[in-house]
């Protein structure tokens, strides 16, 4: 029984992080990031038994049955709840009744969210000076209870002497709530605050007072989940609290076009400067139909240049190169001593990286820009391509410029495709619905394909793409976007995604602090 967390994937601990990695079988609940999905085996099973007001897939029962089934299978079962298990998620009573039919249950903890929900809104729930005591309340007891077990009086006396008490599921009454604290005597100026989809990218809040933050909550259109925090703390105004806000795309919502393979680490460094990441593959990477061309060449790269082999300069324009560079050379029982005296030249530091990364091999030429020309023109200095050969690992969609003006030098140029693109069947469909919905702020793309594929996947909705800012890697895929329409609002000044991703929050308008929003 794993806690899966307040929200973020990454505030999972490890040991459950471990636990999906090796799990037959994962039981998930509505709370439980989907993203935490892809840590599991592609073999496991996945079961959505997520509960939400008058919502439920299973009943609670159903899903203790389900439980015991799959464990009784002989599976290695990952029960994956939001939050912390024992903390108002009915883990104590699935731990129980497995244990009662003699299924072992191990329960890792996991981050709550009354916590980690005002910290990352800028509200600590204790500080040394304001709060010494934190109170966690349900706003949504067992209604078969007939009365609150809640000493709202004991409740009222904690928050008054510096207390701070912190509320799940208390929207829907908060009214109510804030009704029986008045009574036993707290003020209605009492400051109190709202988190929802606190850590996430789309996290909201709102503050105010007790008596305020009812009609806040509704102005704002907040709802479920979030967490009501009460108490002096949500008053707090100190420097570096809004860490989490204060991010330069903080809210901001980008789709990334990139391959599936090849979407995370663009997808992290957004997440990381507080962007929500919607990601549509508009490409499809597959290896080419005959391996015979690319080992060709590659057993000429690695035979001596007085038997009539060795190339003169290595050019690879893409990781996916570098990637099928290095396993086709494993498979031949080659490795990076073919490499030797051949000069590389790689387009973007991400391919030059890869490079060292897979073959521990540093490039010769790596172009502070990319075009055909200043390639070609930067490898000519590097002693003249009159004459040289050179090998040139690419994509089936290539374009013929760099090919070409290396011809033009002088250059002997055998071009192989290493790999072949294609696009899928459809866009995601999380991505057209954001696209129709009008909640899609930027677009990146990362190549001249990515752009002319989003643009044909959408057919008779390209419209959709009218309006929305576009950030480019570079001058090639920035000609191909501005040829059909689609700006770019930003290029990158190289074509790396650290620089792509500073691009569009240069581009981005300045973030208007929470404390701002609040008032």
């Amino acid at each position: 029984m794993v806690g899966a967390g307040p929200g973020d994937p990454g505030l999972i601990t490890v040991t459950g992080r471990d636990l999906l990695c090796r799990a037959d079988a994962v039981v998930f609940d509505a709370l439980a990031n989907p993203a935490l999905m892809a840590l599991a085996p592609a073999s496991a099973r996945r079961l959505d038994v997520g509960k939400r007001a008058r919502k439920h897939k299973l009943t609670q029962d159903q899903t203790n049955q389900l439980l015991l089934d799959l464990a009784r299978e002989g599976l290695t079962v990952v029960r994956l709840k939001g939050g912390d298990p024992y903390l108002f998620g009915r883990g104590a009573e699935e731990c129980a009744f497995l244990t009662r039919h003699g299924v072992r249950c191990e329960v890792v903890p996991g981050v709550t969210a009354g916590i980690a929900a005002p910290a990352t809104a800028g509200i600590p729930v204790t500080h040394r000076k304001t709060a010494s005591t934190v109170t966690i309340v349900t706003g949504h007891e067992d209604p078969t209870k007939g009365r609150t077990s809640v000493d709202y009086g004991g409740l009222a006396a904690l928050i008054r002497t510096g207390g701070t008490a912190c509320f799940y599921m208390g929207v829907g009454r908060l009214p109510a709530i804030a009704a029986e604290l008045t009574a036993q005597g707290l003020s209605a100026d009492t400051p109190a605050a709202a988190v929802q989809w606190g850590t996430l990218p789309n996290q909201r809040q709102v503050g105010g007072t007790l008596a305020t933050l009812p009609e806040a909550i509704v102005a704002a259109g907040l709802g479920a989940p979030a967490i009501i925090v009460v108490g002096a703390v949500a008053a707090l105004d100190e420097p570096g609290l809004d860490f989490f806000t204060d991010r330069p795309l903080f809210g901001v919502r980008v789709l990334v076009t990139r391959t599936r393979h090849q979407a995370s680490g663009l997808s992290e460094r957004l997440l990381s400067a507080g962007a929500q990441v919607i990601e549509a593959p508009t490409l499809e990477l597959v290896p080419p139909a005959d391996w015979q061309a690319v080992d060709t060449a590659l057993d000429r790269l690695a035979q001596p240049r007085a038997a009539g082999g060795a190339y003169d300069w290595l050019v690879l324009t893409s990781i996916n190169a570098v990637d099928t560079l290095a396993d086709r050379l494993d498979e031949l029982g080659h490795d990076a001593r073919v490499l030797a005296g051949v000069r590389v030249a790689v387009v973007g530091q991400a391919t030059a990286q890869a490079l060292r990364t897979r073959l521990a091999v540093r490039a010769d030429l790596l172009p502070e820009r990319f075009t055909a020309a200043s390639l070609a023109d930067e490898m000519a200095q590097k002693g003249g391509l009159k004459g040289k050969h050179c090998l040139l690992l690419r994509a089936d969609i290539a374009r013929p410029g760099l090919p070409a003006a290396l011809a033009d030098a002088g250059a002997v140029v055998d071009q192989v495709v290493a790999y072949d693109t294609r696009p899928p069947e459809a866009l995601d469909p999380q991505a057209l619905e954001a696209l129709r919905g009008g909640a899609v702020d930027w677009i990146t793309f990362t190549s001249s394909s990515t752009v002319r594929n989003l643009h044909a996947l959408l057919g008779d909705e390209a419209s959709l793409l009218n309006g929305v800012k576009t950030a480019s890697i570079g001058p090639a895929t920035t000609e191909t976007a501005a040829a059909l329409g689609l700006g770019p609002t930003v290029e990158a000044p190289v074509a790396t995604l650290d620089a792509l991703v500073q691009a569009l929050a240069d581009g981005q308008p300045p973030v208007v602090p929470a404390t701002e929003q609040a008032v």
